[in-house]
């Protein structure tokens, strides 16, 4: 069989992968000295608690769409591409614009990208992971070619500024990827994707759905802020993003070892550093922007990735492992040869 490939690197062993990144961080600045004087707390606290010493949050006039299409412009940059060229769009996020049209829609009239299949993809923190390996799929499946997935989140705008607990943990951002079938693509070696429905109580958004539609008793109930017991979601997410992990190495054939660049979700310092001690990679593996930008749900992972290969963390042949862990409860890992 004829290993020959096409001027584009394109052929039939070709694998998808990422050939560009891009994300996008508001300007405005929220530190932990800002929070003290909105809620009973102090920097200290947050940050032993946390790691998270300072968060970006959008502007009153934009939302999530206009997040993501900056970082889908930075990430069409980096690959030589235009709008046009994309076949799809997948956005992953729970704070989308509104409920419908899909917040990926909105994405698409920004960029132009006429001819763009567009969809949201609701997995809540690994909503990244989740929507990487959903368009992975759709390009081996055939009639897809270049794929945008973008994390994005306005997350200032459900958080509950009067609950302390809750309120220090996160920021607005996104973060997009380019996936096509290429010999110069970063291949995504092997995803794992889990959830358990059982423990959806300990970690959601209750006001607005169909279950408790918006009434003024959920106003006064505040029940469209998100809600979440964060004991037992510590608890769920380490031993989650670890199985994972684990399980995404074993089907691989990689050890930890192997493994040069690993890239969490950025919700907790202290969840990271619980998974580092069991996983059995040093600190010096992890790229943290925790405690720049705070917990951005589907946005953490892929504006880590972004500024990971910025920083010159990831180089050629590198195998970086992506983790993450969310609301529903889901979880997921994916192995990338980068």
């Amino acid at each position: 069989m004829s290993n020959c490939t096409g001027s584009d690197g394109v052929g039939p062993e070709a694998p998808v992968g990422i050939v560009a990144t891009g994300s996008y961080l508001p300007e405005k600045i929220l530190t932990n000295a800002d929070l003290v004087d909105m809620v009973d707390t102090s920097d200290e606290w947050i940050t032993t608690r946390t790691g998270i010493r300072e968060r970006h949050i959008a502007a009153a006039d934009q939302a999530t769409s206009d997040l993501a299409a900056r970082a889908a412009e930075r990430a069409l940059s980096q690959a030589g591409l235009t709008a046009v060229d994309l076949d799809l769009i997948i956005v992953a996020t729970i704070t989308p614009d509104m409920f419908f049209p899909s917040t990926a829609c909105f994405v698409q009239k920004h960029l132009g990208a006429s001819r763009a299949a567009c969809f949201d993809l609701q997995a809540a923190c690994s909503g990244f992971i989740f929507a990487l390996e959903t368009a992975r799929r759709m390009i081996e499946g055939g009639g897809f070619r270049n794929a945008l997935v973008i994390g994005a989140e306005k997350l200032s705008g459900i958080t509950d500024w009067t609950d302390r607990s809750t309120c220090v943990l996160f920021g607005d951002g996104a973060g997009a990827a380019i996936l096509t079938r290429s010999h110069d693509a970063h291949a995504i070696l092997k995803t794992v994707m889990a959830s358990d429905g059982n423990l959806s109580h300990l970690l959601n958004l209750p006001g607005g759905g169909s279950r408790n539609p918006t009434s003024e008793q959920t106003l006064h109930d505040r029940l469209h802020y998100l809600k979440m017991a964060g004991r037992e979601v510590f608890k769920y997410a380490v031993g989650s993003m670890l199985n994972a992990s684990n399980e995404a190495l074993k089907q691989s054939g990689v050890k930890i070892d192997d493994i040069a660049c690993i890239i969490p979700h950025q919700a907790n310092l202290r969840i990271v550093q619980a998974i580092g001690q069991r996983l059995g990679a040093p600190v010096e593996k992890y790229y943290l922007n925790l405690d720049r930008c705070g917990n951005m749900s589907a946005a953490s992972v892929p504006v880590a990735l972004d500024e990971a290969a910025a920083a010159g963390r990831l180089k050629r042949g590198d195998l970086v492992l992506l983790m993450a862990f969310g609301g529903g409860f889901t979880w997921g890992a994916s192995i990338i040869k980068w």
